[in-house]
């Protein structure tokens, strides 16, 4: 199975991303993280893009806050698919790391996910693995049917509590 990188700007961003980490891990998906940042590290950040194919990765999730060029800057090195998270980290509650991450020019796309949405970059990045792994993809079935399951459950309560007022 392809292994997904996070990659974080800052290691103060590890706290928004605990649950891609545990999103990945419930499907049995190999990660490996790292820090690196677009401005502070640029080579070792582009080095790693460089080498991610051929070191047995299938997606790169990449979490910047402020400026938020580096899932910009992987994604210029790299034939991997690319998840930007952009993380609520300055004074502009994460709009300013939105827009440096959805912004894109043509030929580097990046998918974007919502500012501190690392639950949902790892579940793309699932299911970007699953479009050639049939277990992979067996689990996302089972995971969608248990949430389905999750929300009638919760409708029914409700219907009960709305029938006793």
């Amino acid at each position: 199975m392809k292994k997904v990188a996070i990659i974080m700007g800052s290691d103060s961003d590890f706290p928004a991303l605990k649950g891609a980490f545990e999103t990945l891990r419930k499907f049995g998906v190999p990660v490996e993280a790292h820090v690196y940042s677009a401005h502070r590290t640029p080579e070792a950040a582009s080095a790693f893009a460089k080498g991610a194919r051929e070191n047995g990765f299938g997606a790169i999730i990449a979490a910047a806050g402020k400026a938020a060029h580096l899932a910009g800057a992987l994604a210029a090195k790299s034939t991997l698919p690319v998840i930007g998270i952009p993380i609520k980290s300055s004074t502009l509650d994460g709009l300013d790391a939105l827009l440096s991450t959805v912004q894109m020019p043509k030929g580097i796309p990046v998918a974007t996910v919502a500012i501190d949405g690392a639950d949902n970059a790892a579940l793309l990045a699932v299911q970007m693995l699953a479009i050639a792994d049939e277990e992979l993809a067996k689990k996302l079935q089972a995971y969608k049917q248990d949430m389905e399951a999750e929300v009638l459950r919760k409708d029914a309560k409700l219907q009960g509590e709305v029938q006793a007022l």
